[in-house]
């Protein structure tokens, strides 16, 4: 049996023995490993490994619910872990949203993992940033290659028993020149995927074009959004319009069957290969189409969210859900087919070597008239969450295009827009053919993004205000 199965099953009897028959309990135990290779100042200055083994328990019992966790697996440890969560459950408050336990449910056939890089060891990182380094041409370069490795059990008193593996390498850095930052970052499936030679001379591309820039009045601007920054747009779509919790208590703009987005837009969830094949109730994962050619499809749910849309769980719990809501990690907006991008006007996006421009974004940079290209949104933070309206800072990378050319760099710029309407019905002018797999600031699950080119992006004033 897998280590971490023989451990949930433990649990799940111990919880049996200890808490009585009717008790329902379900357990996750993962064994999760990352490794870490820093860059700074062009030279590697830490490699840290960490791995740790981690056993979650929730227990329901007498109308009650409590969870708890402990990374001491000994026969102490497990017993412990049952005997405070039992505590924990006796003097917490009735739970009449209770789901239940998810039946015994086979998962998906497994989309593939890859040994050499749950393996992988310094030096295989380090040649990447080696290359990255070296491509950069002297600039000042800073980042890391990062590798993950999970496997996780799972049991429940109902009978689902699960297990599965996953791993995933990434890599993000910058390069700087005069005060000018470029920036490169890309999340695969397998360590020899990620090319450091690629990733080191575009960020250095971009830092080179960064120099001397200029600044803009605020207004509404026509934007290319390379991937970089397309990923921010699926993170807060994720966090909270399709979440669950927040869709089931009308705190969501998602409406199931409306077309709330351009007739482009496809959005699906794909965490097979990137996450675990199970969530933390035992439910298999699978891919979930979200938005289809505009249409917004479904939400994503844990069973207590789907208890109370009246849907069923599509396998994105975790032991926050409950509180924060189900979100979606591992979204992946379609790319267009080659003869699908369109524009009103053509031109040509540039020189391949060396411009500001990601291979990603070209062909949708020479269909602006007047507009922007942005590598990057970060610091971003939502102001009403219905209307997902958010408001947050460019970053590593802004340029003025005019007739399909870039011709100047601009200073980093402020903006408040609502995401949904900024893909909306009409508003979104190209979408990419080349999508490119990015990490998430946060975890080991990454989000898979091509570039757009939107009608409309309302920047309200520069980086200081």
């Amino acid at each position: 049996m897998n280590a971490e199965m023989d451990l949930a099953a433990r649990v799940v009897e111990l919880a049996r023995r200890l808490a009585g028959p009717q008790a329902e309990a379900e357990v996750v135990a993962a064994h999760s490993a990352e490794a870490l290779t820093r860059f700074a100042n062009s030279a590697i200055h830490q490699n840290v490994a960490d791995a740790t083994t981690t056993v979650q328990l929730r227990l329901h019992v007498a109308g009650r619910t409590a969870g708890g966790s402990t990374t001491v697996t000994d026969a102490q440890g497990l017993q412990a872990l049952v005997e405070r969560t039992i505590a924990a459950a006796r003097l917490s408050p009735p739970d009449t949203t209770w789901p239940g336990l998810t039946p015994p449910t086979p998962l998906p056939p497994n989309a593939g993992f890859d040994e050499a890089t749950a393996a992988a060891g310094p030096q295989e990182r380090a040649a990447r940033v080696r290359d990255f380094v070296q491509a950069a041409g002297g600039l000042e370069t800073a980042g890391f290659c990062r590798t993950t490795y999970a496997s996780g059990g799972f049991a429940n008193t109902l009978g689902q028993a699960v297990h599965g593996r996953s791993a995933e390498a990434a890599m993000d850095g910058i390069a700087r020149l005069h005060g000018a930052d470029g920036v490169a970052r890309r999340a695969a499936g397998r360590l020899a995927d990620l090319d450091g030679a690629e990733l080191g001379a575009g960020a250095a591309a971009k830092a080179r074009a960064g120099g001397r820039p200029i600044e803009l009045p605020p207004g509404r601007y026509e934007v290319v959004l390379e991937p970089t920054a397309v990923t921010d747009l699926l993170d807060n779509l994720a966090s909270f319009g399709f979440n669950g919790k927040a869709f089931a208590q009308h705190q969501s703009f998602a409406e199931l069957g409306a077309q709330q987005f351009d007739e482009h837009i496809t959005i699906t969830d794909e965490p097979l290969g990137a996450a675990l094949p199970f969530d933390a109730e035992g439910t298999p994962r699978g891919t979930l189409l979200l938005v289809e050619n505009g249409v917004t499809r479904a939400v994503s749910h844990d069973r207590t969210s789907a208890a109370e849309a009246g849907a069923t769980s599509t396998g994105h719990a975790t032991s926050e859900s409950r509180t924060w809501g189900p979100t979606a990690v591992n979204l992946r907006l379609a790319g267009a087919s080659a003869s699908a991008v369109r524009h009103a006007e053509t031109g040509t996006a540039g020189p391949d070597d060396g411009g500001p421009i990601a291979p990603s974004a070209r062909d949708l940079v020479a269909g602006i008239r007047r507009g922007l290209l942005v590598t990057d949104l970060w610091y971003t933070r939502v102001l009403d969450q219905k209307s997902l309206v958010v408001t947050g800072l460019t970053r590593n990378g802004v340029w003025l295009v005019e007739d399909g050319q870039v011709t100047a760099a601009v200073g980093n710029l402020r903006f408040t827009q609502s995401y949904p309407q900024a893909l909306g019905p009409g508003a979104v002018l190209a979408v990419g053919a080349q999508e490119i797999s990015l990490p998430d600031r946060w975890s080991g699950v990454r989000y898979t993004a091509p570039a757009l080119h939107l009608a409309s992006w309302n920047f309200t004033g520069n980086a200081s205000g």
